[in-house]
């Protein structure tokens, strides 16, 4: 197949507009539906059942299709492993290659995570969060959104590909990763086995916008040592609530010192290198004073800013509370580093990514995506990591996703899956 001269008034060649007609909503449509309805939650057997799943798929579009069990005792000791905050038995990498006429590694890479975070309270959904519907132009059920609408607009994508019957000069390549929510450790897994590519997009969630960059986040684990009492005599005690308070007062005092001047760049986020408390344990019973807490949260890295640096950070705002309070000089809170470890991410400055990227979304129907960094941890950073040139652009707003009532508009969905067939055509070329 050779190029094809250009639609007058498109700038489009009819090859290009023969792909972009050839997305097919219907298809695109059911296999999110489809998706979405396997609960696979992170370290659940539905997690391997939806890499499965998709596996198929990349068979049916006639991907060359590598599936492996990934050795989750290397991925437990090796150094460079990210981390995990879930107990899994088993995990499976699945990686779809399309052919190209020549051989080598593929022009690029479409990465996506089939893993989800639980639902929550299911009295807050206007629905059940894994019974999937199409309504009022968008798919809900949780995962739509983060981000199984995202892979499966790139599978779409290969789709179209297929149906205008484009063969490429070069390979372009699926990731299908598990346990992006916990750390990374598909993304980790794939690029361990060596499957590569010059560049990398990844369809997260992105309201438009087009991420170069995330901030970091890391899980940690605070413990507090009181002095029990009856509640009645609540005054010869040491209550482990009250304590948090005092060290939650200081490392909320660092998250607000640690914001940039200019948050233009993150879309004038508030917080773009969030604290939050994500679980608080505290006492065995109701008239006793609690003599233990646990709390557990994600504390945000900065851009360029070492994980270690952030750590100490963070140690550094406890400790100093720790000494200037009178118990908890003598019993000071322990911090510990937990689950998955998340360093911030970019894509290289002048990467031709990112202008390839908007005209392709450009030529696909949508508005020009401006520039964006995300606040939150994602596989970017491991593609990086690896020296590939990787961002973001895919369908949805995170700002929808972990919660009830996730979604993702139909329109977004068809715009990603153009988008990513229209610069996957022009990245990989044409034989």
């Amino acid at each position: 197949m050779t190029s094809s001269p250009a639609l007058p008034g498109t700038g489009l060649s009819t090859l290009e507009a023969a792909v972009l007609d050839a997305v097919d909503a219907p298809w695109l449509v059911d296999r999110l539906v489809t998706l979405v309805a396997v609960p696979s939650l992170g370290g659940t057997a539905a997690e391997c059942e939806a890499q499965h799943l998709v596996a198929g798929w990349l068979d049916e579009l006639g991907t060359d299709v590598d599936r492996w069990a990934i050795d989750l005792a290397e991925a437990a000791a090796a150094p460079d492993a990210p981390g995990q905050e879930v107990e899994r038995s088993e995990a499976w990498g699945v990686v779809g290659t399309l052919p190209g006429r020549d051989d080598g590694q593929p022009a690029l890479v479409l990465c996506g995570h089939t893993d989800v975070v639980p639902a929550g309270d299911p009295a807050l959904w206007p629905g059940d969060p894994f019974t999937p519907r199409v309504d009022e132009g968008a798919v809900h059920g949780r995962g739509t959104c983060d981000m199984k609408g995202g892979l499966v607009a790139a599978l779409a994508a290969v789709q179209a590909l297929r149906t205008a019957g484009v063969r490429l000069a070069r390979p372009l390549a699926v990731h299908s990763v598990l346990g992006e929510e916990d750390g990374g450790l598909g993304a980790w897994a794939t690029l361990r086995r060596g499957h590569r590519g010059d560049a990398c997009v990844i369809p997260e969630p992105t309201a438009g916008a087009v991420m170069t960059a995330h901030a970091g986040a890391l899980t940690f684990r605070l413990t507090l040592t009181g002095l029990a009492a009856h509640a009645a005599n609540r005054h010869l005690g040491v209550s482990t609530v009250e304590l948090f308070e005092h060290v939650h007062a200081a490392i909320r005092s660092l998250e607000a010192g640690r914001q940039p001047t200019d948050r233009s760049r993150f879309g004038d986020h508030p917080f773009p290198y969030g604290l939050s408390i994500g679980r608080l344990r505290a006492g065995d019973w109701a008239s006793t004073v609690p003599d233990r807490l646990v709390a557990e949260g994600r504390f945000g890295v900065r851009l360029g800013e070492p994980v270690d640096a952030a750590r100490a950070a963070f140690e550094g705002c406890v400790a100093a509370a720790c000494a200037a309070h009178p118990w908890l000089a003598d019993h000071p809170a322990q911090v510990e580093w937990v689950g998955g470890t998340y360093a911030s991410g970019r894509l290289p400055a002048g990467s031709p990514l990112l202008p390839a990227v908007q005209q392709a979304v450009t030529d696909a129907g949508g508005a020009r995506p401006p520039e964006r960094a995300l606040t939150a941890g994602t596989d970017l950073r491991l593609y990086a990591a690896a020296g590939i040139p990787a961002l973001h652009h895919g369908p949805g707003d995170l700002r929808l996703a972990h919660g009830p009532g996730e979604q993702v508009p139909v329109e977004d969905l068809l715009l990603s899956a153009r988008s990513l067939a229209l610069l996957a055509l022009r990245t990989c070329g044409v034989a």
